[in-house]
Formats: C-alpha cells, sequence, structure tokens
C-alpha cells in the first residue's frame, strides 16, 4: 500500500529539494568535465643497465569515476522526480471553495488556479492603487451626458484693459493741455466653467481594495484547505532515471 502524504509538506519541501538538487547535480555535471579528476596514470621506471639511472614511479589516481557519479546523479535526481510527481499528481485532485461572508464565491477550484488567481489578485491590488481619483477640492457630481463627473458651472468674468484719458490741463492759447493715459479692467463678458474628470472618486478605490484585500484572503484559505488534502505518494523517479541508466 503506498505512503499517504499532506499536499502541503509537499508543496513545502519542494523548492528546498529542488535548490539542493539542482545545486548537487550541477556540481556533479562540472566535475565530470574535468578531465583531470577523471583520468589517472602509473608509470614505473626500469634501467636496461644495473648501473643505469633510477627513477621514482609516478602515480596519479582516478579522483573521479563517472559511474559512481551517475550513481549519485541518479539517487539525486529520483527524490526530485518524485516530490514534484507528488505534487503534480495531488494538484489534480486538490480543490477547494473560495468563500466569502460564508457564502461561495467559486466552487470546487482546483488548486492551480488558485495560485493562478493569487497572482492575479497581486497585479489588480496595483492596478487599483493606481488609480486616478476626483480633486478633493472641487465638488463633484455624477454627469449621465458626459458619463463621468461633473463640477458645478462656476462663472468668472472676462476683463479686458480699455484705455482712458485724464486731463490734467486744459490747453490754454499758450499751452497745449496736459494729459495721461491709464487703462481701466471693463468687463465684456462671462465665463461659465464646468471641470469633467474621468477618475474615480476615493471612496470608490477604497471600496474597491476592501473588496482585493478580502479576495486574497479568501483564495490564501483555499489554497491552505485545499492543500490538506493527503495524497499518495507518487514514486516515478526510479522507473524513469533506471530506464535511462539502464546498463
Amino acid at each position: 500500500m503506498s505512503k499517504k502524504v499532506s499536499l502541503n509538506k509537499i508543496v513545502s519541501v519542494e523548492k528546498a529539494v529542488k535548490s539542493n538538487v539542482y545545486k548537487q547535480f550541477t556540481k556533479i555535471h562540472h566535475q565530470l568535465q574535468k578531465s583531470a579528476l577523471i583520468g589517472g596514470i602509473s608509470r614505473v621506471y626500469t634501467p636496461r643497465d644495473d648501473d643505469g639511472d633510477i627513477l621514482p614511479a609516478e602515480q596519479t589516481r582516478v579522483q573521479l569515476r563517472s559511474q559512481e557519479a551517475i550513481k549519485e546523479a541518479h539517487e539525486l535526481l529520483e527524490r526530485l522526480f518524485d516530490v514534484v510527481a507528488t505534487k503534480d499528481w495531488g494538484n489534480m485532485g486538490a480543490k477547494a471553495d473560495v468563500m466569502i461572508d460564508g457564502e461561495p464565491l467559486l466552487k470546487d477550484v482546483p488548486v492551480t488556479y488558485l495560485l493562478f488567481i493569487e497572482k492575479q489578485l497581486s497585479d489588480l491590488k496595483t492596478f487599483i492603487e493606481k488609480l486616478p481619483t476626483l480633486d478633493a477640492s472641487e465638488s463633484w457630481r455624477w454627469d449621465e451626458n458626459q458619463n463621468c463627473y461633473a463640477t458645478e458651472t462656476v462663472e468668472t468674468h472676462r476683463t479686458k484693459k480699455v484705455p482712458r484719458v485724464l486731463v490734467k490741463y486744459e490747453a490754454t492759447e499758450d499751452h497745449p493741455a496736459q494729459t495721461e493715459v491709464w487703462h481701466e479692467d471693463v468687463v465684456v463678458g462671462n465665463w461659465k466653467t464646468i471641470k469633467y474628470s474621468g477618475a474615480q472618486s476615493a471612496q470608490r478605490v477604497k471600496v474597491l481594495m476592501e473588496r482585493v484585500d478580502k479576495l486574497q484572503v479568501a483564495v490564501k484559505h483555499a489554497r491552505e484547505d485545499a492543500n490538506e488534502l493527503e495524497v499518495e505518494d507518487v514514486k516515478v523517479g526510479a522507473k524513469v532515471l533506471s530506464w535511462i541508466f539502464a546498463p
């Protein structure tokens, strides 16, 4: 009878197993590329004549045997293959409801989709946080005709500088008149201004943020519930690797 294991436990150890296996497997791979570790030699010198030179023997031992490296890689990868297989086989049956205020928003959601939606909600939260909001210094109302927000009509005057002449001294037979030109701001029209905005109200953005936060918590709880599933401890690594490395 195959062993049962918590999917949550498999998920929690998967990252560590992958990291360790990849590190050790890469080390083995790099060592196998070093000819100095693979090769060895033994040389013994014998002079032809009794009075010939006597030279010391030379010997370099083989430090790494490829068959032993294959065996080590086999054992490492077998563990990795089994952990990932157990997780993926388990994910096929791991499901949970996403509950909001005691009611299921989504039913029987696979754990793989829960992981997907968690990522999407994180991105969506950033999107909502950056939504433009209405200028708080203005008073806004919804304008059905423009399909956006609008302020009340504000009326302002348009003025124009009109030159005026001030006569300081009237002209006489002996002297011309003394005058001074100055400009007077005269109202020549009226502006009626309405500001429009396609932004969101701060209250609306607050509500959206609260909903995303609430759904993030619900999805996290659903994923945790799904990962409590007891799954079969799948053993496939030995079969795959034994076939590859068979004599």
